[in-house]
């Protein structure tokens, strides 16, 4: 959920800790980023041995697991007026966001999807516009043509050259689902706990990946150690602890102080690709990965003034 922010946008923030250094929040920032950006490296290493459905599954039923077991524990019940819209948020933020990006990075490189990923807010900020009356005005639209300019880069960047990749488009899919479920959850986070909701879209948003489980469990018993290895770090690091780290940031900072650290998460994915994987993004990508944040950053910015 590498790029999800705005799940938890509604956390409260601690008066306190609004101003100044906070290092709880700021330790909490680096272990979402990290757990973030080396999500889209994992991803590459288990795709192969596992298909984009049966990674998915993999990683977000086993999170489903965790999630009813708190809620079980707990017992935060939504309304049932909330359901319908808490379903919708889900499939798109989990099975749909999931399927679309694994499939994607089968020939997309770790830095690149990150950098596609990231301009989520982009297509929140448009929806929001129709959805819910917001302003866009004349720089949210130059912001959107830059940063869908820099995803048409990254999509056609290639060590041989121009060559189009239609799995970048599946990855922009995956931030559309991201964003349309952001804004779906908007009025349920004022009225549940941040965790609650989180709990209850990765509960509900793996039941369509159930069917997937059988064979999922076939393919990992013939999988080399190390897809299995990083299964297990994709359910406890990007997804259940990035979730808490970033609530325990969301709640000490305001929102769009810590959403703003969230740009950190292409260039670190680009340098553990690198790192890790040998991944060296073309010249032409990495044009694109910078035009697709600074339009993010122009959306956000200018639209607010």
């Amino acid at each position: 959920m590498e790029a999800k922010m705005s799940m938890a946008a509604s956390v409260p923030v601690s008066t306190k800790q609004q101003g100044g250094f906070d290092l709880v929040a700021f330790a909490a920032i680096v272990v979402t980023i990290l757990s973030w950006a080396s999500s889209f490296v994992v991803i590459r290493i288990c795709l192969g041995p596992l298909t984009p459905i049966e990674l998915a599954t993999a990683r977000y039923v086993a999170a489903g697991v965790i999630a009813l077991v708190y809620l079980v524990i707990y017992r935060p019940m939504p309304e049932k007026r909330d359901f319908f819209r808490l379903s919708v948020a889900a499939v798109l933020f989990i099975a749909a966001y999931a399927v679309l990006l694994n499939t994607g990075e089968q020939t997309v490189a770790a830095g690149p999807a990150s950098f596609i990923i990231n301009t989520m807010p982009v297509f929140t900020a448009l929806i929001a516009t129709f959805a819910l009356g917001e302003r866009f005005g004349r720089w949210g639209w130059v912001g959107t043509a830059v940063s869908f300019g820099g995803v048409a880069l990254i999509a056609v960047a290639s060590d041989g050259g121009f060559k189009l990749d239609p799995n970048a488009v599946l990855i922009l899919g995956a931030a559309l689902c991201s964003a349309i479920a952001s804004v779906l959850q908007k009025p349920l986070l004022g009225r549940l706990p941040a965790l609650a909701v989180t709990a209850w879209i990765l509960l509900i948003g793996s039941v369509p990946l159930f069917p997937a489980v059988p064979a999922t469990i076939q393919a990992l018993a013939a999988a080399p150690a190390e897809v299995n290895w990083g299964v297990a770090y994709l359910v406890i690091f990007p997804t259940a602890i990035g979730y808490l780290t970033w609530a325990i940031a969301l709640k000490r900072l305001t929102a769009a102080r810590a959403s703003n650290f969230l740009y950190g998460v292409p260039p670190v994915a680009t340098l553990i690709g690198f790192v890790w994987l040998g991944e060296t993004p073309t010249a032409l990508g990495a044009v694109g990965g910078v035009m697709a944040i600074l339009g993010v950053l122009v959306v956000n910015v200018m639209r607010k003034r």
